[in-house]
């Protein structure tokens, strides 16, 4: 056993080409990008932007260092940068051809003068319809599309904007989504130019409100948990996250578990140690709050606080366990499963914080 053995997560291909199936059905004859950022949410760019290049027609990636790293492991889909780039980093963006997200025409005119003579960049331009977080609000938009069209160099090959709660209020998200459509279509009369509005929220639960050729971005749902619970079944979560039994006692009743004695036995307790704390990316908010742990098949909950580098749990309902025995925290196990989003409504956070919250120290495998 080596170090490795410690904690790693499996992650599984064909979950992906089911998740893409299922996202492509729910939003018919439009163009599929697949946000692989933040280390494609802790699953592995390189590895996870060679599994689905062939299967999507763009990556989609926070900052020009993913993409250069999507393309070094192999990826040819054409990369969508998210963000907005530093201008020290448009040159670089230019050169390798991805495609930037444009809010302003000072971006606009930056972008143009960097692209050789008889060359043109896409570009997407950006609109705010209610997210707040880049882009351009209503009339502010129609000049950068002027800059926009005025360059030579440049090419407007899509218009983009972002639902903030599709998973959470159906009625504004539909709203949201007539006013781009208005906007795009009327205000700023570039109907020849793809939308890109829809994330996994959206794609699941508006799919049929995309237009042909439209782009959307699958984010979570692509590694296989749904932002609305009710579309769970159709996905297949790509990650299982495992562990070991390091220790195993028995403790009699009295006895306090863990930092600050948030947890004292009032019988004798089976007491397992697992090899993974939080500074492998197991919350320590997951102390006290009713997490989980699954040993053969059966949920064992965690004792006390969660330590960096070590867990407790009980293991009364599994009965004698040796040191070396594998435990699953995110994933199935027989007939159980918890999956990232159990951990996350426990944890007081979000699924796509559980994934990219799995440190380094955590290895990433492919079977």
């Amino acid at each position: 056993m080596t170090a490795a053995d410690r904690s790693w997560v499996e992650v599984q291909a064909p979950a992906f080409v089911h998740n893409l199936e299922a996202l492509r059905a729910a939003a018919p004859q439009t163009r599929l990008a697949a946000v692989i950022k933040a280390d494609a949410y802790g699953h592995g760019l390189s590895e996870v932007a060679r599994m689905v290049d062939p299967q999507v027609d763009f990556l989609a990636v926070a900052n020009v260092m993913e993409a250069v790293t999507a393309r070094g492991a192999g990826a040819t889909k054409p990369i969508l940068i998210l963000g907005p780039a530093l201008p020290t980093e448009r040159p670089e963006l230019v050169r390798r051809r991805f495609i930037p997200t444009i809010s302003t025409a000072e971006e606009a005119h930056a972008y143009g003068a960097l692209v050789p003579v008889g060359a043109r960049l896409p570009v997407h331009l950006v609109i705010d319809t209610g997210m707040g977080r880049i882009g351009l609000w209503g009339e502010e938009a129609e000049p950068v599309v002027t800059a926009i069209l005025s360059r030579a160099t440049l090419a407007l090959s899509a218009v983009s904007s972002h639902l903030p709660v599709a998973d959470e209020d159906e009625t504004y998200s539909d709203c949201q989504i007539e006013r781009f459509h208005a906007e795009k279509e009327g205000r700023l009369q570039v109907l020849e130019a793809p939308g890109t509005l829809l994330n996994s929220a959206g794609i699941l639960r508006f799919g049929e409100r995309a237009r042909p050729g439209d782009i959307v971005r699958a984010g979570l749902a692509l590694y296989g948990i749904s932002p609305i619970p009710e579309f769970q079944p159709q996905l297949a979560p790509a990650l299982t996250w495992k562990a070991r039994v390091s220790l195993v006692r028995q403790v009699g009743p009295g006895r306090g578990i863990s930092y600050g004695r948030t947890y004292v036995t009032d019988r004798p307790t089976l007491v397992g140690t697992l090899t993974v704390g939080y500074g492998d990316g197991y919350q320590r908010h997951l102390s006290g709050s009713g997490a989980d742990v699954l040993v053969r098949g059966v949920r064992c909950p965690v004792l006390g606080r969660v330590t960096m580098d070590q867990v407790m749990v009980d293991l009364g309902r599994v009965g004698p366990v040796s040191a070396g025995e594998e435990v699953v925290l995110i994933g199935r196990q027989g007939a159980e499963e918890i999956l990232a989003s159990e951990l996350a409504a426990k944890a007081g956070t979000i699924a796509w914080e559980i994934f990219t919250g799995i440190t380094k120290r955590v290895l990433r495998r492919y079977p």
